[in-house]
């Protein structure tokens, strides 16, 4: 499946804020990776889990990305603390859940709400979905993606 790239986000690379546009990210095979929330726990697993096998992925010739609804400073700053050397993509609006049809129904304290499913996408450069990882493993999330990679 095809997605629509056409959409701006903001982002944070090397440490610098830019507004990017989606199909800019796609200069080589990229790995999504979406989460909730900067600074919570099973986030943290999952996106720590990726810096820490980053140089593997990039190695592979893919780029890696990690989308989740904070804002660039929240993004820079977590990218700091925890010495996040991919790119973090900041969207508020589900621009890129809208894309991959991938917003659901979640439930959190008794309410009812829709957001982005916590899912990975290998992505080609022209937008072509590759792979999905549709329910992440948070602990295990770096070596999910690496077995998905070597399958293709």
């Amino acid at each position: 499946k095809k997605i629509n790239t056409d959409f701006q986000l903001k982002a944070v690379q090397n440490g610098e804020e830019k507004e990017v546009k989606f199909s800019d990210l796609l200069d080589r095979k990229t790995i999504v990776s979406v989460y909730m929330k900067n600074n919570t726990s099973s986030c943290d697993r999952q996106t720590l889990d990726l810096a820490e096998h980053s140089d593997w992925f990039n190695n592979k010739g893919f780029n890696v990305v990690a989308v989740s609804k904070d804002g660039s400073r929240s993004h820079k700053n977590y990218a700091k603390k925890y010495g996040i050397n991919y790119t973090l993509v900041s969207d508020p609006d589900y621009k890129f859940a809208e894309a991959t049809d991938s917003i659901v129904d979640k439930q959190m304290y008794g309410k009812t709400f829709t957001g982005p499913s916590r899912s990975a996408f290998v992505i080609d450069t022209d937008g072509t979905i590759l792979a999905t990882v549709e329910k992440i493993d948070t602990k295990a999330h770096a070596e999910e993606l690496k077995a998905l990679i070597e399958s293709l």
